[in-house]
């Protein structure tokens, strides 16, 4: 029997040891962690179960896609529900904006709400499914450095349709030109987020990720965003994969052009193919310093960070729901802030998750589980302590205005995650969440294949490789790379 080892038990890590189990692989996975899941981590404080990392959960079929290879019935692992409304949207103007998944029904709200015609949204989701249905499935499913991609029909299709995707326009200024209305324009360029990115840099094809949202839905898994990595670590065991938590990779051992394997704890551990579900850039740095490195990828510009407020709130706020944004007045001072001056702004976008909305028991009666979220800079050496000082009185000023009511003395339990933390915690590269940024026409083409080009028997998974951050892509990686397995071995 083949032998695999995975570097990494992240989303992409656990999807990638089922696949090549269920290829007839002797999967072992190798953790620093003492748990499974990477940033999908959950935690408690007190009284308050909070989700740690990604929030967001669409495409759903991507996960139960693996249950469903292995001959399992998905529900007998885990459940999850839609929801009603993808966000709630609040500006300081009083303006307020129930996203509805049904694109029907969010139009009929944009319409009362900002006055501007239905059909600007119902024609904005067209156009972003178009997007989607011509080319989703090269840029997402599909390798980028495969020539067959490229040689398909469904490719040339795509290609001559190219002009339509908005890919030489900014996705801010294709969303000035279709939508107009300013707090529509904010609410879309909100997407370019989704992958750590430049709403006024990030090219308009990723106009793409509202039907993500609004075509596929949103959902929340019984139990939380943690029960996805943990029915993906159970199902694996049950398919034999092998799991070694608290064992740090400190290299992978190459014989001349060919990957045989990993050392940990001094000890060699051969395998016929190694998968990183590592952040590519310590892969190459850690891992295998005297390798040739793909210099030009991994000095790309590195997606955005987060600082995360995670607070015990002793009390019902109505107008929130499972996910919400309170933006910022100045959006474009706000990405300028981020990308250009390396800080976090004095008016930053606020996202707040509350999970008790759907599940009660993630917060004590009468109270709530808020995770709350700005955007930040990738670590470069700021000094944190002052700026999450700054932000966090900039957040509470901005919650309380809208709200209505003095947030902080509602403050029960706190903790807080930086990118240093995130950095340290997740081995994420400067603590960039997506890799590298999308801020350039040419950013998809310049993540790094699933493979490697210089190093046989040698791939590549997660949100730091091609296709890019966030559950469904990383998920994709983990399909993407395993294919490069089974058509090369």
């Amino acid at each position: 029997m083949k032998t695999a080892i995975i570097i990494g038990s992240g989303i992409a890590g656990l999807a990638s040891s089922i696949r090549l189990s269920l290829a007839g692989y002797s999967v072992k996975v190798f953790e620093a962690n003492s748990y499974a899941g990477g940033k999908l981590h959950a935690f408690s404080l007190g009284q308050y179960r909070f989700d740690g990392g990604p929030s967001l959960f669409t495409m759903p079929h991507y996960v139960t896609e693996l249950f469903t290879l292995a001959g399992k019935n998905p529900k007998d692992y885990f459940e999850y529900e839609k929801a009603e409304t993808a966000c709630h949207y609040f500006w300081e103007d009083g303006t307020f904006i129930r996203a509805f998944a049904e694109t029907e029904k969010f139009a009929a709200e944009v319409e009362q709400k900002l006055g501007v015609e239905a059909k600007v949204i119902t024609d904005y989701m067209a156009h972003a499914k178009n997007i989607y249905d011509h080319s989703g499935k090269i840029f997402l499913e599909k390798s980028l450095h495969k020539p067959s991609t490229w040689l398909s029909k469904e490719t040339l299709i795509s290609l001559l349709k190219i002009k339509q995707f908005d890919l030489t326009k900014s996705m801010h200024r294709a969303n000035k030109i279709r939508l107009g209305e300013d707090h529509l324009v904010q609410l879309f360029d909100r997407f370019a987020t989704y992958n750590g990115s430049n709403p006024y840099k990030a090219p308009g094809i990723l106009n793409v990720i509202p039907w993500l949202e609004h075509g596929f839905g949103t959902f929340f898994p019984k139990g939380g965003i943690e029960q996805i990595p943990e029915s993906l670590f159970k199902l694996a065991q049950e398919l034999g994969v092998t799991f070694h938590f608290s064992h740090k990779v400190d290299e992978i051992v190459l014989d001349k052009k060919r990957a045989i394997g990993i050392k940990t704890g001094g000890k060699l551990h051969k395998a016929d193919i190694v998968m990183s579900n590592m952040d590519v850039h310590f892969t190459y740095r850690k891992l295998m310093p005297k390798a040739k490195a793909p210099e030009r990828i991994l000095n790309q510009e590195r997606s955005s960070s987060a600082l995360v407020f995670y607070w015990g709130i002793k009390k019902n706020f109505p107008q929130l729901d499972l996910h919400n944004i309170f933006f910022s007045k100045e959006y474009k001072a706000e990405f300028d802030a981020l990308f250009d001056q390396q800080t976090i702004g004095n008016d930053p976008t606020v996202y707040i998750n509350v999970s008790s909305k759907i599940a009660p028991e993630d917060a004590p009666k009468d109270s709530e589980n808020w995770f709350v979220m700005v955007n930040a800079p990738n670590h470069n050496g700021q000094h944190w302590p002052q700026l999450i000082q700054n932000t966090r009185s900039a957040v509470l000023k901005k919650l309380s205005k809208i709200l209505g009511e003095d947030i902080a003395p509602l403050i029960e339990e706190e903790k807080i995650w930086s990118p240093p933390e995130i950095e340290a915690d997740t081995l994420s590269y400067k603590g960039a969440l997506y890799g590298n940024s999308s801020n350039s026409q040419m950013a998809a083409f310049l993540r790094h294949p699933n493979f490697s080009n210089q190093i046989n028997n040698l791939y590549f998974c997660g949100g730091s490789v091609h296709p890019g951050g966030g559950i469904p892509l990383a998920l994709l990686s983990a399909k993407i790379a395993c294919e490069f397995v089974a058509s090369r071995n």
